[in-house]
């Protein structure tokens, strides 16, 4: 990995759009911060889309679809998408603020009879792995979970190596495919990915290849689940403290912020700017 002043300036000023993970990539301590926060409205400001792509629950994404400056969310490993819309299809009835109504679009890879399908097959995993893994448990956002399952080892339990590699397992054994976060063990089954998810909504939004114009966009991330987008997008940053997983990862990103999680998005951000203003 470089430092993210070495990613050249030519590059840079070709981005059209960001892609990024959310956990511990836009948030600090759980929390979204006024940093990240301003670092996404800058790039819209410009005209760069934002989506970020992350495992966490559609049910958990909802309300950060509607209040973010972003132009989708992609959640559950790219499963879903939550698209803010200014009509009333498909509406869920969010509140933006006071003043103005926002409704969200959720978009599926899967059918209604498919996913239900794997609903009860994931549910029984999931009891396995709580039976079997001493430790193990369920992500507290589990119940906002449609399409995958998650068991937390770094949000609110702390699990070792070998109990994450145990509940990994036990997933792909299923015929699940399974990944690592951050915070969380993923489970799904089906094809999507965040890879899939990336090129799914990249198409839906704008109708356009994402693989086309690859070295346009640029991902962030920090973790393990992000190793496949770190893989193919030939501009790709880590946060910092994708230092813990550095280890365990095949693929690394091309570059590397100095600050963590927030605050070396908003570093993305301002590298991605700062060519603008000079361009």
């Amino acid at each position: 990995m470089n430092p993210l002043d070495q990613w050249p300036h030519r590059a840079r000023l070709r981005i059209t759009g960001v892609l990024t993970d959310v956990d511990d990539t836009l948030t600090t301590d759980g929390t979204i911060t006024a940093e990240a926060l301003d670092a996404i409205a800058a790039l819209q400001s410009e005209g760069l889309p934002v989506i970020p792509v992350t495992g966490r629950p559609v049910g958990w994404s909802e309300p950060f679809a509607a209040t973010w400056p972003v132009d989708a969310i992609v959640a559950e490993n790219g499963a879903v998408a939550l698209l803010p819309c200014g009509g009333d299809e498909n509406p869920i009835g969010l509140q933006r603020d006071t003043d103005k109504r926002e409704h969200l679009s959720k978009l599926y890879q899967q059918d209604a009879n498919t996913r239900a399908a794997n609903f009860a097959r994931m549910q029984q995993v999931l009891a396995q792995i709580e039976r079997e893994v001493p430790g193990a448990r369920r992500a507290t956002d589990s119940s906002g979970r449609e399409t995958d399952i998650a068991i937390d080892h770094s949000e609110f339990t702390q699990l070792p190596q070998e109990a994450i590699d145990h509940a990994v397992c036990i997933m792909r054994a299923a015929g699940m495919n399974a990944t690592v976060s951050s915070i969380h063990i993923n489970g799904w089954f089906g094809t999507h990915n965040k890879l899939e998810g990336a090129r799914w909504i990249v198409r839906e939004l704008f109708g356009r290849d994402l693989d086309a114009e690859i070295d346009r966009w640029v991902y962030v991330g920090d973790s393990t689940n992000d190793q496949l987008m770190f893989q193919h997008f030939p501009h790709s940053v880590g946060v910092a403290n994708i230092a813990r997983f550095v280890p365990q990862l095949a693929h690394l990103p091309r570059y590397v912020t100095h600050g963590e999680r927030g605050a070396g998005f908003a570093e993305v951000a301002r590298a991605i700017l700062s060519e603008r203003e000079r361009g």
